[in-house]
């Protein structure tokens, strides 16, 4: 388990994830997610609730001149068709055109040849975060994992040098996320602990998370966007355990958590760790 936040150890330049919370708050930043069906409704939630503005828009047609305007844009690839992926690489482009942050969420890349090329070619647009399980980042980074569907079957220490690859590849920052989630930016790096044994009982937890990703990253620097992110998801995932009695409560519990969390909240609670 992660040790509880050393300040000592915390880089000079950090914003801790209480003020990034206080700060995607008073900004209420438009964030713009290309996510999958499955995902669509928990990610614009989870937005709402921690203090962000979501827009689901995904057409072809709009993406382009939609990004350029919003604080951060997200792609989630999984459910991927052709148009969707037309659509993911114009907003990417646009996005990086405008300096608009981007999250990529290589869905079970490694499933299906087209969705491990999807994926790389999203990835040659060099997102500033990118967020995925073990197996995901394993096989971005061109290495075997045991993956099963979405799901991955690898841990995620053994992710963690990939990690640190992929992250000096593309000039961003990797988080591998399972029951202890791994933060680098190629040179620093941290974990984040707690949460709840339930989060994987509910569909697009993940997805959800790098949407919130998306929402810090217009408000605070990348490492700093992603390490608010998951310090706040595993601290709604704590107080939602305790709320909950199943899959079903936790799932509002956790919602509910996500807009009760206060700042004061964040700096107390034991989940970041800096390597």
């Amino acid at each position: 388990m992660a040790r509880p936040q050393d300040e000592d150890a915390m880089p000079d330049d950090f914003t801790p994830p209480d003020i990034a919370l206080t700060r995607l708050r008073e900004s209420v930043p438009l964030v713009h997610c290309i996510t999958n069906y499955v995902a669509m409704d928990l990610a614009a939630n989870v937005l709402l609730a921690a203090g962000g503005s979501p827009a689901m828009i995904h057409a072809e047609e709009e993406v382009a001149d939609f990004a350029p305007i919003a604080g951060a844009l997200t792609i989630n690839i999984g459910t991927l068709s052709a148009p969707w992926l037309r659509a993911m690489e114009a907003a990417a482009d646009a996005a990086n055109g405008a300096g608009v942050p981007w999250v990529l969420d290589p869905v079970a890349n490694f499933a299906t040849p087209y969705r491990r090329d999807a994926a790389q070619r999203l990835l040659e647009r060099k997102p500033a975060i990118l967020r995925g399980n073990a197996s995901e980042i394993l096989a971005l980074a061109g290495q075997s994992g045991a993956g099963k569907g979405a799901d991955s079957g690898d841990t995620v220490e053994a992710a963690e040098d990939a990690a640190r690859a992929l992250a000096r590849q593309t000039g961003g920052v990797v988080a591998v996320t399972g029951p202890v989630d791994f933060v680098t930016d190629g040179s620093r790096a941290a974990r984040v602990s707690g949460g709840s044994d339930r989060m994987p009982k509910v569909t697009a937890m993940g997805c959800s998370q790098a949407g919130l990703m998306g929402g810090f990253a217009a408000v605070v620097p990348p490492l700093d966007a992603v390490v608010a992110a998951l310090v706040l998801f595993a601290e709604a995932g704590t107080q939602g355990e305790r709320a909950s009695h199943g899959p079903g409560s936790f799932r509002v519990a956790f919602l509910d958590a996500l807009a009760g969390i206060t700042p004061e909240d964040l700096r107390n609670a034991p989940h970041l760790a800096w390597l």
